[in-house]
Parts: C-alpha cells; structure tokens; sequence
C-alpha cells in the first residue's frame, strides 16, 4: 500500500469535507501507577464517554532504555487483568495490574502499560475515519530501598543536532518537563512547556533538541533547566563529542 498516496488523498478529502473525523472517549485513570513493595497490585480505572460500546485491549511491556532510547520488551512478571474488556457508554471499569513474579524488587522496575481501543467493522461507517484511542502509563514496581534520582548530564552534537544526554544513576527514575537549555553566550533552545520524557533508574536516555543549535555552545558547559518529579532541575553540562 503506498501510505503516502493514501495520506495525501485523505488529506484532501478531509480539506473538501468528503471524509468526518471521529475520534472515541476512552479515557484512563490514573495517568502514572507507582506501587511499593511488600505491595504488589494496583488498579486502572477505564471509562467509555462515547455513546456505543467500546473493545479495549489491555497489555503491560517491561520498559527500559538502552543506548539511550527507549525500548519495550514482552513481560510475563506483571499481568493486567482482564486483558481484554467491551466497555459500555457511561460506565466505568476496573482492571487490575499485578506483579506475579516472586523475585524481590532490587530497586525499581518501569513498564508501560498499553490501552488500546479496538477497530470494530460492524460500526464502520462510509466517509467516516474512526480515530482508534491508545493510552500509554508508566507503571512501577519499587522496593522501600530505592534510591532518589541523580543524574549526571552532558550535550553534545550529531548531524546537525544538539542532544541532551542524562545517565541516571539512583534507583528511581526521573520525569522530565519544561527543559531549558542556555550556554554561556546566552543563546537558549527550549523544549517546550510539556513532557519532555523519563530517565529511569540506573539508565541513561537521550533526547535531541527541538532546534538546529548552529549558534549554540560547542565546547565548555550548558546550563540546564527543567522540572522533576519533586521539584526544579538546575545543573551544569559538559559538551562533549558526539556519541
């Protein structure tokens, strides 16, 4: 199937009003599960806000970052329960996140939760794109002994890009918004307001600049700013040579 031509003709259909745009109402609570041992079992509450019955599949991966990006890994350790539900209009459900395995948290374990809604033909409709819902949720599972986030930053540019590289080295991960980075020029490039991502524990995860950085620093330290699961980030990187 050739995606670009397909994109483009939905594009103009869209334009010339040809084709409606509906997207669904499932909606997932909480936004971020973090579960304690001797605890080893939460819960998601899932909603249809739409007006027909919704399928929803329900899978949980083991989530890390290797080499600086993210990757998601099949898990039989944690299980949702049920894996699959049809969810009435108006209702809400319950589902249930249990780590299975007997193995001790060492320090913290990060999955991912995937919330997917699921096409069902019997309401597909002529001129109609159903927009399909997917959630994604951090879930964690961590032992009293977890150590706080620290990290160690560092910049550094490849093809043109600058990337801010953060190695994690306490035992619990780190959210990261609102990044600023400022050099000693005074030369700023932000990240925006919003989620920038995640350093989990012990890792280490890059991110590449919303901009090309030409006028930024190339050597010396960077001055970055941002806001963390607690309270402000404030440190000082080195520029480095590309990884």
């Amino acid at each position: 199937m050739n995606w670009a031509r397909l994109a483009s003709a939905l594009a103009g259909a869209l334009l010339f009003g040809a084709v409606q745009v509906r997207a669904e109402s499932l909606q997932v609570q909480p936004a971020l599960v973090d579960v304690v041992a001797p605890s080893a079992a939460s819960t998601i509450t899932l909603r249809n806000e739409g007006t027909t019955p919704t399928n929803v599949q329900i899978r949980i991966f083991r989530w890390s970052q290797v080499n600086g990006e993210e990757s998601l890994q099949p898990t039989d350790d944690v299980v949702a329960s049920p894996p699959a539900v049809t969810l009435l209009p108006g209702t809400d459900y319950v589902a249930r996140i249990v780590r299975v395995v007997k193995r001790p948290v060492a320090t913290e374990e990060a999955y991912r939760l995937l919330v997917d809604e699921l096409p069902d033909a019997s309401r597909a409709k002529t001129g109609t794109v159903r927009l399909l819902v997917r959630h994604s949720i951090p879930v964690f599972f961590g032992s009293q002994a977890r150590t706080p986030p620290s990290l160690d930053w560092t910049i550094s540019r490849q093809d043109g890009r600058l990337i801010v590289s953060a190695h994690n080295r306490g035992g619990t991960r780190l959210r990261i918004s609102a990044l600023l980075l400022r050099d000693v020029s005074g030369h700023k490039i932000s990240f925006g307001g919003g989620l920038v991502g995640y350093a989990l524990g012990q890792s280490t995860m890059r991110w590449a600049a919303p901009a090309s950085g030409r006028k930024f620093a190339t050597k010396g330290s960077v001055s970055i700013s941002g806001q963390g699961n607690d309270g402000p980030i404030n440190a000082l990187a080195p520029v480095v040579a590309a990884p």
